[in-house]
């Protein structure tokens, strides 16, 4: 198998704000809260962290200082999609150069690209830089599914070296782990099926509810690891509800909110993004006052 980024739990963090503008002190908090409960890594920019309402300048701020405070701590991973290729290579380019461990790439959204289009364009942007790239398969967000046969070919392209599965298709996540096995590694990117995703193999996790409960997502792929399954199983189950909730709007609306109410950062996010329904906020708290 190529090089696997991580395994186990790598959270896609949140990007706070406060007074419309990036809080880096929540950020700091937000990062040592991930690193005080063991997260392997974590992804900046992703889809949690909202990039596409920030700017060139932001986000290159919050490379800089993510990479600074984690310092080594855990894998440092970065969103560089587009639905413009040419914005993926440079977004790519510029989080190489500033220091990323590896890749987070979303397939190209709104365009609707072909299954033929997806292998041209990962391609370009693996031939521009020389850090492994892990591919981001969303399909509610993109629209586009990469199939499994692409996925196999795309795992032969020198630094693809994983696959952030979110499609929430059982027989194609059984599918992608068996023809995957040896190739490259295949990460959840749902957390209400983090546990399956691990007994049949997955790499690990790359996750919302990381955020929040950095310590059992964490420990859950340790445990499966370990082969304690009925004590992993448990703690999904424990997990649930709160897996399922983060999703009761669209994300990071209700995971914003979460951690607002563990005092990590403002409820504050932006537009077109709005805060969380008032008559969903007791629905997250009460899943909060769980642990």
């Amino acid at each position: 198998m190529k090089e696997i980024v991580f395994s186990g739990s790598c959270t896609a963090i949140i990007t706070p704000f406060k007074n419309e503008m990036v809080d880096y002190d929540s950020f700091k908090k937000l990062i040592a809260h991930q690193l005080e409960n063991g997260t392997d890594a974590i992804v900046v920019l992703g889809t949690t962290g909202e990039p596409a309402t920030l700017s060139e300048e932001e986000k290159e701020k919050i490379i800089f200082f993510a990479k600074n405070e984690i310092a080594g701590r855990a894998k440092f991973i970065v969103g560089t999609g587009a639905n413009c290729t040419e914005k993926a290579v440079d977004n790519s380019v510029i989080a190489e150069s500033l220091g990323a461990d590896a890749l987070l790439i979303v397939t190209p959204y709104y365009n609707k690209c072909t299954q033929n289009g997806l292998l041209e364009h990962y391609k370009k942007i693996s031939n521009t830089v020389s850090i492994p790239i892990i591919v981001y398969n969303v399909p509610s967000r993109t629209g586009v599914n990469i199939l499994p046969e692409t996925a196999l070919k795309l795992s032969e392209i020198k630094n693809i070296c994983g696959l952030k599965e979110a499609s929430g298709d059982i027989g194609q996540i059984m599918n992608l782990c068996k023809m995957l096995n040896g190739k490259m590694a295949i990460y959840s990117g749902d957390d209400s099926l983090n546990f399956i995703f691990l007994t049949l193999g997955g790499s690990g996790v790359i996750s919302v509810t990381g955020n929040v409960f950095p310590k059992e997502v964490k420990l859950l792929t340790t445990l499966v690891k370990a082969g304690q399954f009925e004590e992993a199983k448990n703690l999904h189950e424990k997990l649930l509800s709160i897996n399922k909730n983060l999703f009761i709007e669209v994300n990071p609306i209700p995971v914003k909110f979460a951690c607002s109410q563990l005092k990590l950062c403002e409820n504050e996010l932006r537009l077109p993004l709005t805060p969380l329904e008032e008559k969903h906020e007791e629905i997250i708290k009460n899943c909060l006052n769980e642990f």
